[in-house]
């Protein structure tokens, strides 16, 4: 697993949101402009974390977007999959997308291995929470210099 340009946006937006009072709803536009996020893209992201409940949404005069939870209870790994699916490397192993693989029952790398690797992003990702990156956002650290350090594959 690795992180999206859409996960830091997502980051960064849920960072901003986190900042906010819990009753005020904000616009895409204000959470553009705070965050560097296209809006257009910006609106993807927020639908797709709306969609698997880590924010609400309200539409109209007075409406906009906010997180349905405190902070410290989003989880990143609640973050992650909302935006990418399953955290774990293979669905032979994943535990909310599990794919039955011929070989699961003989495989000593996925007993060993594939099992650890998902067992410790599962561990990070569900050890933090939004309120690690409202820290960051309190701070006006902006996570779009992360961009630049995406890993990317060999073209």
């Amino acid at each position: 697993m690795r992180l999206s340009a859409t996960d830091v946006y997502a980051f960064q937006a849920l960072g901003f949101l986190g900042t906010q009072d819990a009753a005020r709803w904000v616009s895409s536009e204000e959470i553009s402009e705070a965050t560097g996020v296209h809006r257009p893209y910006l609106v993807r992201i927020l639908a797709a974390l709306s969609n698997k409940g880590v924010v609400k949404s309200k539409k109209g005069i007075g409406g906009g977007y906010a997180l349905t939870r405190k902070p410290a209870l989003i989880s990143l790994c609640e973050v992650v999959r909302a935006i990418d699916g399953p955290v774990a490397p293979l669905s032979c192993i994943s535990l909310n997308w599990h794919e039955s693989c011929p070989e699961e029952d003989r495989c000593h790398a996925r007993a060993t291995v594939y099992t650890r690797m998902r067992d410790a992003m599962l561990g990070v990702l569900q050890e933090f929470s939004v309120a690690d990156l409202v820290a960051d956002a309190r701070q006006g650290v902006s996570y779009g210099h992360c961009l630049g350090h995406l890993l990317k594959p060999n073209a």
